[in-house]
């Protein structure tokens, strides 16, 4: 995720000075409220519309509406410093940046055309997944043998899966797939195998790859969740039960 905004720079830490010779009390950080984050921040183009502790301590991510769009900065708790820009952690490499502007800005998932999608699992399923996949793609070819195993474990799950051409070389196979609706086809293009050449003329693929680049998917396999959320990459089985409890709706 790209972001057109402020500093392109990441800061990671802020060091806070310590005086060793000062063992008195110190008082408690003040607290950072949408009002205080919203003064300090007047004279910038934009609403703040949330204000909730980060995971770097001493930092809050302010969720900031500009264009449509809910951006995350950060504010130490004094309101004096103002970070934007990529916060990795270290220790799995995760772009914290990344996660937390998908979670300020979950999928409309009405706006997404299901009609050339494949069918995995159930098809009176509630809350379907959807699934953006490449047929020459490694990690979506592993990614697959898990949701087959997730049908299998659960069968009240269903799997929507929409190709999306990334790789030059998918660009025939992902015809000639969607022309068929044939999930076995996929499966053969996963496996190496070849396949005929496409018996439509269908400008699908392109329409799900230009799709992808809008919602801010920039690889696959990618999941949108129905909570709207996007996961990019490969997901163990275990994994992937997690993120589908945590993010569908409780059916009332």
């Amino acid at each position: 995720m790209r972001y057109a905004f402020f500093f392109l720079m990441l800061i990671l830490f802020a060091a806070q000075p310590v005086l060793a010779a000062d063992s008195s009390p110190q008082p408690p950080p003040p607290q950072l409220t949408i009002e205080s984050a919203s003064t300090i921040l007047n004279g910038i183009q934009g609403e703040v519309v949330s204000v909730t502790p980060s995971e770097v301590p001493g930092l809050y991510r302010v969720g900031m509406k500009m264009q449509g769009k809910i951006y995350p900065l950060y504010l130490d708790a004094s309101g004096r410093y103002l970070f934007s820009g990529n916060i990795i952690r270290i220790a799995d490499r995760a772009n914290l940046t990344e996660e937390e502007f998908r979670q300020l800005n979950p999928i409309d998932l009405s706006q997404i055309p299901l009609d050339d999608a494949l069918l995995l699992g159930n098809p009176a399923a509630k809350h379907p997944i959807l699934v953006f996949t490449d047929p020459h793609c490694p990690y979506c070819s592993q990614l697959h043998q898990v949701l087959l195993e997730a049908v299998k474990e659960h069968p009240e799950l269903a799997f929507k899966l929409k190709l999306v051409p990334f790789k030059q070389s998918s660009k025939e196979i992902t015809k000639t797939i969607i022309c068929n609706k044939s999930i076995d086809q996929l499966e053969m293009a996963f496996a190496g195998k070849a396949l005929p050449k496409p018996d439509c003329d269908t400008d699908a693929g392109d329409k799900n790859l230009a799709l992808a680049q809008k919602l801010g998917i920039r690889g696959t396999p990618s999941l949108i969740m129905p909570n709207g959320l996007i996961f990019p990459g490969y997901h163990s089985l275990a994994d992937l039960m997690t993120l589908i409890k945590e993010n569908t709706p409780a059916d009332k």
